[in-house]
């Protein structure tokens, strides 16, 4: 089996067995196909390279200068794909079990405070077909955290009024539950009532949120749309989407919220990934002891 052989095998037993989304596999394949570069000009390949062959690999990214997330995200690559091969019976000994991972400086995300929230949320004209659309994807999105292209996502069928939850189709394909606040409900349920019949003049789509033209909204129309809002709101800072959902789980735990609850609810496979969150929490109470006591 030649390397290359081996690397889609993989690769295609991880999207079988574990249902990694199609970023996450195309991902681990650019990571991968980087490894074996080197390695071929080393004369080694996945099966005899050595713990030296993989080190001079890792100089090789130092020497290129890249981000310790970036190194960080090829050691894990290479570490999954030889956890693979010892699970199968092609390699006995793990070359990266002794590898250190680079310190990764977490930059904290881009919120917004909730006077920012509340101007944004009070930017589209309700008055209009498109406007009343654009503030129940933006209530919508602010009360749960969705990512962009789960809201994008959302079909009709996706929320359950009487329950009070939506039902979210995420990375990997992995289902989840996520409440919603009854202001974001009754706000969806309008659109869908006033706007959504209007903006598709007759045509049937499956999609929730549908564009001025009865089509799908896509995450780029949607990405232009937060951009012209923020303008109106009178918010200097770029903020993008993702905004919202950073401001979501930040409010919640500046409220107290349990990080369990916010893990399930952000749809994070690892708690470390939500744990950003206390972060920027305490950030916030810093700035403001710093702002307001006496000898700050």
């Amino acid at each position: 089996m030649t390397d290359i052989q081996l690397m889609h095998r993989f690769l295609d037993d991880m999207e079988v067995e574990n249902g990694l989304a199609k970023n996450t596999l195309e991902s681990y394949r650019r990571d991968l196909e980087g490894v074996l570069e080197i390695f071929i000009q080393r004369k080694v390949g996945f099966l005899n390279a050595t713990r030296e062959d993989i080190q001079f690999f890792l100089s090789n990214l130092a020497k290129r200068q890249m981000a310790g997330s970036t190194v960080a995200r090829k050691i894990s690559s290479l570490r999954r794909l030889y956890r693979y091969l010892a699970l199968t019976g092609l390699r006995k000994e793990d070359p990266t079990r002794l590898l250190d991972s680079p310190k990764i400086i977490r930059h904290l995300p881009n919120t917004l405070n909730e006077t920012e929230v509340e101007s944004l949320l009070a930017a589209p004209d309700r008055k209009t077909f498109h406007g009343l659309r654009d503030a129940a994807m933006l209530e919508l999105l602010y009360a749960t955290g969705l990512r962009v292209t789960e809201l994008v996502s959302l079909t009709t069928d996706g929320l359950d009024e009487a329950s009070g939850f939506v039902r979210v189709v995420g990375k990997g394909e992995k289902e989840r539950i996520v409440p919603v606040g009854e202001v974001a409900m009754a706000l969806v349920a309008l659109y869908q009532r006033q706007a959504r019949p209007g903006l598709l003049k007759g045509r049937y789509v499956k999609a929730l949120f549908v564009s001025n033209r009865g089509q799908e909204m896509t995450r780029q129309n949607f990405w232009y749309i937060i951009k012209e809002y923020a303008v109106v709101a009178g918010i200097l800072k770029s903020i993008s989407p993702h905004s919202l959902r950073h401001s979501f789980a930040t409010h919640l735990v500046n409220h107290g919220a349990d990080l369990r609850a916010v893990q399930m609810m952000l749809g994070h496979s690892d708690i470390s990934t939500t744990e950003i969150y206390t972060h920027v929490a305490q950030e916030r109470m810093k700035r403001l002891h710093e702002q307001f006591h006496p000898r700050g």
